[in-house]
């Protein structure tokens, strides 16, 4: 299938939006995930700094003094764990605040005045803290605060948010990697029927297979359909071709050669006249026919089984002169030819040889420079450059004794020039003439 531009491919199409449906997925993912680790994370440190709250308050209800209840963390000194308590004008503080205070710089909201609420503030050198404060009414009101490093709080939550991200990384990765086979593994039947279309195109299959998944089969049989109608279209205007031209061009022929004796025609006008009609005629039914022979049923013929059938024919045909006609042409070798078109021409060279030969006629076939070179030989008396540019005209024979009407060569020539080849005359290997057919490959 062709690239084109990125907004009419499939498969960029395909991946782009599989790409904005993943991100989006991650994205949600992780903030979801985020939300609930947290809320996970908050909820456990809260509840650590609450557990200490409780202790406080049961202390002070027990009236235990504050030193005792200084356990670890909350005994170590510096930027650490801290709690603090206010009763009245006395404050009750732990060991790892050495006579501070915890100021909040915002108290937060207190939704439940039987509950701790969190709070954020400052430790006695500045550092910041993450508190849980709790309010005790009655008659002498107490706060109770209990305090921890903020980055106690965050640390973890951002070292489980950095591992989240890379996990969703890699999931991320690994689900654009089974996309894109995905999108690969999807777009398949498409290569392959481009591949199909390309062996039509090129002679080497007639039809697209029919065995195509469901999505793409209505569009296989739809173009079998349109390749069945173009061979019929091409048959039947190689009919008509073939008719016009059995209707028009013998017939200026005879009457050209008519015309010859000088009795009919003393000032030559009627044979100008129909020179230039066979000139006409022959150049629009070359038109014609090449216009069909460009189109997508062009095949490829196999030459080696055509020249064995000539061969066989023409030895029955030329049982008496004891005719040997010799092959040399490779099995694989195929031309882009019409199966009709290259018998014509085969016949008619190989024929030729055979009417003047002595008895031997030898072809051959190679490629070269991406074109099939057939070469007709024979051992008969051949032709000189003036005599063989003369058998190239149409109606023209070097000898009236030998059957024919001297249309064979330029009909071959003819054929040969509209699938772009050519047809050369020469001397032959075995001493007579050589006839060289150039037919594309």
């Amino acid at each position: 299938m062709a690239q084109g531009t990125p907004h009419r491919s499939l498969r960029t199409r395909l991946l782009t939006a599989a790409l904005a449906l993943v991100l989006a997925a991650l994205v949600v993912a992780g903030l979801a995930i985020g939300v609930i680790l947290h809320r996970f994370v908050r909820g456990q440190f809260d509840g650590r700094l609450d557990a200490q709250i409780v202790a406080l308050r049961a202390g002070l209800e027990a009236g235990i003094l504050p030193e005792n209840l200084d356990a670890p963390p909350y005994d170590r000194p510096g930027p650490g764990w801290a709690w603090m308590v206010r009763r009245g004008s006395e404050t009750l503080r732990s060991g790892s605040l050495r006579g501070g205070d915890i100021r909040l710089t915002d108290p937060g909201p207190e939704d439940d005045p039987g509950r701790p609420h969190p709070a954020w503030g400052t430790g006695p050198r500045g550092q910041p803290l993450y508190a849980r404060v709790l309010t005790l009414p009655g008659p002498e009101p107490a706060t109770i605060v209990v305090a921890a490093p903020e980055g106690d709080l965050y640390g973890p939550l951002r070292e489980a948010l950095t591992s989240l991200a890379l996990a969703l990384g890699i999931l991320g990765l690994c689900l654009l990697a089974g996309l894109a086979f995905q999108v690969r593994l999807g777009l398949a039947p498409l290569r392959r029927l481009r591949t199909d279309l390309v062996a039509v195109r090129a002679g080497t299959r007639e039809r697209v297979p029919a065995e195509q998944p469901v999505e793409i089969a209505p569009v296989v049989a739809e173009l079998n359909a349109l390749l069945d109608q173009n061979a019929r279209n091409l048959e039947r205007a190689r009919g008509h071709v073939a008719n016009l031209a059995h209707a028009l061009k013998t017939p200026l022929a005879t009457l050209s050669m008519a015309l010859e004796a000088p009795a009919r025609d003393p000032d030559g006008d009627l044979r100008r006249q129909v020179e230039d009609m066979d000139r006409r005629v022959r150049h629009h039914l070359r038109r014609a026919r090449a216009a069909a022979l460009e189109g997508a049923a062009r095949t490829r013929t196999p030459l080696a089984p055509r020249l064995t059938d000539l061969r066989d024919a023409l030895t029955r045909l030329y049982a008496e002169k004891g005719v040997a006609i010799e092959l040399a042409v490779p099995d694989g070798l195929v031309v882009s030819c019409e199966g009709q078109d290259l018998d014509e021409m085969l016949g008619n060279l190989v024929d030729n040889a055979c009417r003047w030969c002595r008895g031997r006629v030898r072809v051959s076939a190679a490629t070269e420079d991406g074109a099939v070179r057939v070469r007709v030989e024979d051992d008969g008396p051949g032709l000189d450059a003036e005599a063989a540019a003369a058998v190239m005209a149409r109606g023209r024979r070097l000898d009236e004794g030998v059957p024919g009407h001297g249309f064979g060569l330029p009909i071959t020539l003819e054929l040969a020039e509209l699938y772009g080849g050519g047809l050369t005359l020469g001397r032959a290997d075995l001493g007579g003439l050589q006839a060289e057919l150039v037919l594309p490959a």
